[in-house]
């Protein structure tokens, strides 16, 4: 991930529609696309101090997670060589952020679910004082929202309520997950995140790091079998998809759409 502080209102393409040089923001763009790199714009909670634009580089791998800040500029962004995000080792280019990062998507623009349901979360988190929380642009599921995304573990949550967000947060520090609200990790592929939660709440498993995929055979075109290991234990999960009912994805789509539907079938 690239993530960007980037002051001000943003469009339904936050990167291309944002008070960011188009020069830049489309150069960007280009480069991650070529890079596998997913860019996310920042915005200061309203509590915080004014200070330097940051920019965070951020590597998810369950197996090396790192992320690094930098103070950048539009040149300075420019600049930045995104082929070092597929690294397992840090590249030195920042100072290292031993804790997590963490963000709520507020882009009403993309969807008015996300500022409706994410603004009362910053709200209620600005009364805790944590650090390292910002608003962000899109970060997909706009029907879960309120989203909150933990780095470099690469932790969803979604339908997060204000009056748990700080909980939540404190936990994830502690190496808990909330199974309620859980909605998997940036890391894995989809059906290996649901056979993991499918698991979890089987187990009542709350370890952060307590699972590990192991191994995923496919089953078709949609079942999955995927094994697991919890210590010595190792646990075959078979998950499959369906298409679920019509329904609206987000507050602004006019039309239905059938999402998948993840569940457990041993």
């Amino acid at each position: 991930w690239l993530l960007v502080e980037q002051p001000g209102p943003w469009g339904r393409d936050a990167l291309l529609e944002s008070r960011m040089e188009e020069r830049v923001a489309r150069t960007l763009q280009s480069r991650a696309r070529r890079s596998g790199v997913r860019v996310v714009l920042l915005r200061r909670p309203r509590w915080a101090e004014p200070g330097p634009r940051r920019a965070y580089l951020v590597h998810t791998a369950p197996s090396a997670r790192w992320i690094e800040q930098l103070e950048v500029d539009d040149d300075g962004l420019l600049d930045l060589d995104l082929g070092v995000l597929a690294l397992g080792t840090p590249p030195g280019v920042g100072r290292a952020v031993a804790g997590s990062v963490r963000l709520v998507c507020t882009n009403g623009r993309h969807d008015p679910c996300c500022a409706d349901e994410g603004r009362p979360v910053m709200r209620a988190l600005a009364d805790e004082g944590l650090d390292e929380v910002w608003e962000s642009s899109h970060v997909g599921g706009d029907r879960f929202a309120a989203n909150v995304v933990f780095l470099p573990t690469g932790v969803f949550y979604g339908r997060v309520p204000a009056d748990r967000a700080a909980e939540l947060i404190r936990d994830h520090d502690r190496g808990l997950l909330h199974l309620d609200h859980y909605r998997g990790r940036c890391s894995l592929p989809p059906m290996t995140q649901a056979a993991e939660i499918f698991l979890r709440r089987e187990l009542g498993e709350r370890g952060l790091d307590a699972l590990r995929p192991v191994e995923s055979t496919p089953r078709g075109d949609d079942a999955t079998t995927v094994v697991l290991e919890r210590g010595e234990e190792r646990y075959w999960v078979h998950a499959g998809r369906e298409k679920g009912d019509p329904e609206h994805l987000t507050c602004s789509d006019r039309g239905l759409s059938r999402p998948w539907r993840y569940r457990l079938l041993g």
